[in-house]
C-alpha cells in the first residue's frame, strides 16, 4: 500500500513541485493550502507524514502541530518556513515537529528526509521492544511510548522514543552525535543540524530531577551524550 502525505503549504510554487516529485516517488499525496484544512483532513483519514508550513494562513503551522500532538504523539511532522532563526526552529520542535527545513531548501534534500521519516515509522511499527526504563522515578515503556513521571504521565513522540531506545541500547556509553542522528532521524553523519540538541533538551525536561543540571542525560563536549540510570554521585 503506498504511503500517504499531507502537505499543508499555500504557496502554490512551492507545492506543486512537492507534489510533482513525492508522487513521482510512489506516494500518495494530499495537498491543503490552510491550517484549518490540514485539521479536517487528519480527522477524517490517517496519513503517514504531515509535511507543514510554519507560515500559513488563519491558524499558523505552530498551532497546527499544537493540535495535532494533542492527540496524536507518533505522527511524524517535517515543519517547512522561510524563517531561519533559532527561535523559531526551537519553537516548531517545541510544539512536537519531529523535523525541520528552512526554504528554500533542496529538493533531494527534502525528498530524502521524507524517505527516512517514512522508513523509521515502518521500522517502529514492525519492531517489538518489550523492555522498560525506569531511572530517577520515571518509568518508561519503550514499546507504547508511555511514560510515568514524578510530575504525572506523559506521551512520547515518535522522534522521543526513538533516541530513548537508543540511549537504552548504549545506556552508560558515550553515543556519538552521528549515531543518534542516524538511529532516531536516518540522517547522514555529517548532518549538521541542531534538532538532536533541542530533542536532548526535551527529554531533559521530561525526566530529569533538575533540567539545568542533567545527571542522566550528560553532554560529551564535542562528541556526543552519554545516559545513565545510575549517575555517579560526585
Amino acid at each position: 500500500m503506498k504511503q500517504t502525505i499531507l502537505l499543508v503549504e499555500d504557496e502554490l510554487n512551492i507545492a506543486h513541485g512537492l507534489i510533482f516529485n513525492l508522487e513521482a516517488d510512489g506516494y500518495v499525496v494530499i495537498h491543503v493550502e490552510t491550517g484549518e484544512e490540514g485539521l479536517s483532513v487528519l480527522a477524517e483519514r490517517e496519513v503517514d507524514l504531515l509535511v507543514l508550513d510554519l507560515m500559513l494562513p488563519g491558524i499558523s503551522g505552530i498551532e497546527v502541530c499544537r493540535q495535532v500532538r494533542r492527540s496524536n504523539e507518533r505522527l511524524p511532522i517535517l515543519m517547512l518556513t522561510a524563517k531561519a532563526e533559532e527561535y523559531d526552529r526551537i519553537k516548531g520542535l517545541s510544539v512536537g515537529a519531529d523535523d525541520y527545513l528552512t526554504k528554500p531548501f533542496s529538493l533531494n534534500e527534502f525528498l530524502l528526509r521524507c524517505k527516512r521519516m517514512l522508513a523509521r515509522l515502518n521500522w517502529y511499527r514492525d519492531e517489538k521492544p518489550a523492555s522498560q526504563l525506569e531511572f530517577a522515578g520515571n518509568r518508561i515503556d519503550l514499546e507504547e511510548g508511555n511514560a510515568e513521571t514524578p510530575n504525572g504521565p506523559i506521551t512520547l513522540t515518535d522522534q522521543e522514543l526513538k533516541l530513548l531506545r537508543a540511549f537504552a541500547e548504549r545506556e552508560g556509553k558515550l553515543v556519538e552525535r552521528a549515531e543518534l542522528l542516524e538511529a532516531a532521524w536516518g540522517m547522514m553523519p555529517d548532518t549538521e543540524t541542531r534538532t538532536l540538541d533541542n530533542f536532548i533538551v526535551r527529554l531533559r525536561k521530561h525526566f530529569e530531577p533538575d533540567p539545568t543540571v542533567p545527571r542522566h542525560f550528560v553532554t560529551v563536549r564535542g562528541r556526543g551524550y552519554r545516559f545513565s540510570t545510575t549517575p555517579n554521585e560526585d
